[in-house]
């Protein structure tokens, strides 16, 4: 353990802003815990030959004065209950690690020798398996989206937490910063407190040089409260930390510092932004911070041992009443939109003021009546946060509560919602989060639109990540179900669907194939019809088409077996080639064609070794604006297509 006695007392003073101000010891004290984390930065990059020392220098005494202060400490750092401390600018990891070590969230020699080693937790930017970050950022411009939704997520819960956020004064310019300072501004997101090391020098230079703000204005005109204070001065940080926690708005503070502070050849240069020190600057650097170079050989040996993993990532399973499932029957005009928002408003008003069930939150990007959550905001408006027209925020600030122990459900456009904000879900996937994406207007079936809304890689993007899981349902029936699933799913979701109103599917007897009985289950294959000459696989509202299309080929004496899947990333490979055995496979799908449904069930087949006569119908090109069903027929997947192709293949 790192922390003597005085250092102990110090904590006991300044946690939870116990004290008034700040002592001269207390200060000595959190200087002195300063000089050490300095100095585990500078030697951790050194050790790895990479990363960013002089902004992680620049911010240390922000690192430091709020470890010392806010209500997270090791014992409580894995749970859900607790200030959070977000890291905006991620690079500057080796201050966030080496103050974390000193404050004894881990050992400090093992993050100092493993810095950025293969294998290791200890990341180039700040990552969630390193006990006490509570968010990785990745890219500039995050942090404080995340930072939104886990206030938002304390609100909801009856939490009394605050979050603190770090940023770098380079990253201040960036839009998606202006999105979130806007919603906290809006939602009255007093817990929230921003401290900016405002060193004025980023990566190629000045910030003036660069691209000139005006930071102080940016933040006024958007309703946060602004300080300043000399970001090196324990007393002045204190009390400007103090003052925001009492504020009725959301404050930032504007910490002037030096970058590289602490070692003179670093000090008030970009050069030492993105490059550690070597060979006799090292020996200086160690020197200056009060360090002894003889450690370094035990430091090195220790990067040949085992690699400190770090922890997962908790995920709590959303503890939910999911009510019963509506059924929607042959004469009922409904799409699947309606059904995702009738089921989203059934589960919301049976758990809402129930304190054992998880609260459901969901965020909107001016689109509530189009993507059908305006029946949720009616139900439990103080559950339902307008975003405004600002994708990229939203995206991580759903991620970010979903995190922090909410059921946080985004829905919007496809195009708005997975392409648009696909660096946003993806950094979603790498923090495992649990957000639920529901992405309406999707493929061909937007129609009038036009291209540039008709989302056609809505599974292919996701396929790109690691976690993400996709549900593409048929009809109204199967949405109902998968979005009750999807609620309680401890992961990430995208939920999928167009905009027609669509047909109920039905078994050959006239009954509702995803009716009472029907369970939704995560990478299923329905058997939608039964066939022994040609097999058809589709997913989502492709499926009605598909089942028109076998009717057709029955009429000529030909069966065709109708297989749907729609979850087609989850989707099980053996049971698909059990079920499609020797027969042609005809795929067909309102998605692009190259990365959707027919790619997946191709590598499948290719995977096992197995051998199967295949046409993939989808989207083939851009799309163009008109009737759905008039574009879709032009693309060739109408059932009149899917039929011709299924007979080219007999």
């Amino acid at each position: 353990m790192s922390l003597d006695t005085a250092h102990k007392s110090t904590l006991a003073a300044l946690r939870n802003f116990s004290s008034g101000e700040v002592s001269e010891e207390q200060a000595a004290s959190l200087a002195e815990i300063a000089r050490r984390s300095r100095l585990n930065a500078v030697l951790m990059t050194a050790l790895a030959a990479s990363g960013h020392p002089g902004g992680s220098l620049s911010s240390m005494d922000m690192y430091t004065i709020i470890l010392a202060t806010a209500n997270l400490v090791p014992a409580n750092c894995g749970e859900l209950a607790h200030d959070r401390v977000v890291v905006s600018h991620g690079h500057t990891s080796p201050g966030v690690y080496g103050a974390l070590a000193e404050w004894d969230f881990f050992d400090r020699d093992e993050a100092v020798a493993n810095f950025r080693r293969a294998g290791s937790a200890f990341q180039g930017h700040v990552e969630r398996a390193v006990p006490g970050v509570d968010w990785g950022t990745g890219n500039l411009g995050q942090g404080l989206s995340a930072a939104v939704g886990f206030a938002l997520a304390d609100k909801a819960c009856g939490r009394n937490s605050r979050v603190f956020v770090v940023m770098g004064d380079g990253e201040q310019p960036k839009g998606q910063n202006a999105e979130a300072r806007r919603i906290a501004s809006k939602e009255g997101l007093a817990s929230i407190t921003v401290l900016i090391d405002y060193n004025h020098i980023q990566i190629s230079g000045s910030i003036e040089s660069v691209m000139p703000a005006d930071i102080r204005a940016l933040w006024s005109a958007d309703g946060w409260e602004v300080a300043e204070c000399d970001g090196h001065d324990y007393k002045a940080l204190y009390a400007a930390l103090k003052k925001s926690v009492a504020a009725p708005k959301p404050v930032v503070i504007l910490c002037h510092t030096v970058m590289g502070k602490g070692v003179s050849f670093m000090e008030g240069t970009h050069e030492y932004h993105g490059k550690p020190t070597s060979g006799d600057l090292t020996a200086k650097a160690v020197a200056e911070l009060g360090g002894d170079m003889s450690e370094i050989e035990k430091l090195k040996a220790l990067r040949k041992g085992p690699a400190p993993k770090g922890r997962e990532a908790k995920r709590v399973p959303p503890s939910l009443d999911l009510g019963a499932p509506i059924v929607y029957t042959a004469s009922d005009k409904k799409d699947n939109r309606g059904a995702f928002g009738a089921a989203l408003a059934d589960v919301a008003e049976r758990n809402f003021g129930d304190r054992s069930k998880t609260p459901i939150m969901v965020f909107d990007c001016d689109l509530a009546s189009s993507v059908k959550t305006d029946i949720f905001s009616k139900k439990v408006p103080s559950r339902f946060i307008q975003c405004g027209i600002q994708e990229h925020c939203a995206a991580t600030v759903a991620g970010a509560a979903s995190a922090a122990g909410v059921v946080a459900v985004w829905a919007d456009f496809g195009v708005f919602g997975i392409d648009e904000a696909y660096n946003q879900q993806r950094l979603n996937d790498i923090n495992h989060a649990q957000a639920k994406t529901v992405l309406t207007h999707v493929g061909l079936d937007v129609g009038e639109d036009g291209v540039t809304h008709q989302c056609v890689d809505y599974v292919g993007l996701p396929n790109n990540m690691f976690g993400y899981k996709v549900v593409v349902p048929a009809d109204p029936n199967q949405t109902d179900r998968a979005t009750r699933w999807m609620l309680a799913e401890p992961s990430n979701v995208c939920l999928a669907m167009g905009r027609s109103v669509l047909p109920v599917i039905l078994k050959e007897d006239g009954s509702p194939f995803f009716g009472e009985k029907y369970a939704f289950a995560y990478g299923a294959i329905d058997v939608v019809r039964e066939g022994t000459d040609v097999t058809i696989l589709t997913m989502g509202h492709v499926a009605g088409l598909a089942v028109k299309a076998a009717e057709s080929l029955a009429a000529k004496g030909v069966k065709a077996q109708v297989l749907h899947c729609a979850s087609p990333l989850g989707m099980d490979a053996a049971e698909l080639i059990r079920l499609v055995g020797k027969k042609p496979l005809v795929t067909c799908e309102d998605h692009n064609v190259n990365t959707g449904l027919g790619a997946i069930a191709a590598l499948a087949f290719a995977r096992a070794g197995a051998a199967v006569k295949m046409k993939t119908l989808g989207v083939t090109r851009y799309g163009e604006s008109g009737a759905s069903k008039e574009i879709i027929e032009r693309m060739g997947f109408s059932a009149e297509g899917i039929a011709s192709a299924a007979e080219s293949l007999l």
